[in-house]
């Protein structure tokens, strides 16, 4: 691909939504020749500046809404044949600890496995990943060297960029999860990833002509 576009993915792994929503973008990576930029963010942090509360919290004693959600929801792991996600009975976990370790991974080189051991123990066999002895021990078990993280997610450096991070993307915008920028252009939500591909397209489309 000729084009220098940034294409983000702002997460926070305490949402079910951007953990659908991460399942679906290694394909359109490999029909856009994109790669997204995996962006930590604190979600409560978001919500505290933005006024805003999650799903879990605005749809508590609301008629009807909260069961076409559901549905949405099913839907969506129909559409792209999930068959990983379990809900987190311990639902909604404090994420500080999760979303440090996240930045100390990109700081340390590995984030990837990080990420991945993170999502597991969140929503595919989910635990409650707040109190630190499960979280270590969730950790562990798939391999991560967790110890050597949890004292680098303590040093100001990685707590200055969670910070940055969600103070950026509420700048930008960002009111909720999952957020993704295709350039400047902002999508939130899910369901809005077809949007995200089209947006991806039409501005790589653009600068190939532009370089053509």
């Amino acid at each position: 691909m000729g084009s220098s576009l940034k294409v983000e993915f702002q997460f926070d792994f305490g949402s079910p939504n951007a953990y659908l929503a991460e399942l679906v973008l290694p394909s359109i990576e490999k029909r856009t020749g994109v790669k997204f930029d995996y962006v930590p963010v604190l979600l409560g942090g978001v919500y505290k500046a933005t006024n805003n509360m999650s799903p879990f919290e605005s749809l508590r004693g609301i008629k009807n809404k909260p069961e076409y959600q559901a549905l949405e929801t099913k839907r969506f792991i129909q559409r792209h044949n999930i068959t990983t996600f379990r809900p987190n009975p311990f639902f909604p976990v404090n994420t500080l600890m999760l979303m440090r370790g996240a930045v100390a991974a990109q700081f340390e080189n590995v984030f990837e496995p990080y990420f991945r051991a993170a999502y597991h123990h969140m929503w595919e066999s989910p635990k409650k990943m707040d109190d630190l002895e499960i979280f270590r021990g969730a950790l562990v078990s798939s391999g991560i060297d967790i110890d050597r993280l949890i004292v680098r997610a303590q040093q100001d450096d990685v707590k200055k960029k969670l910070i940055e991070n969600t103070n950026d993307a509420v700048a930008r915008g960002t009111f909720g999860s999952p957020t993704f920028f295709v350039g400047k252009e902002m999508f939130f939500g899910k369901d809005q990833l077809r949007d995200v591909e089209e947006s991806i397209v039409e501005q790589t489309g653009a600068a190939k002509l532009k370089t053509a």
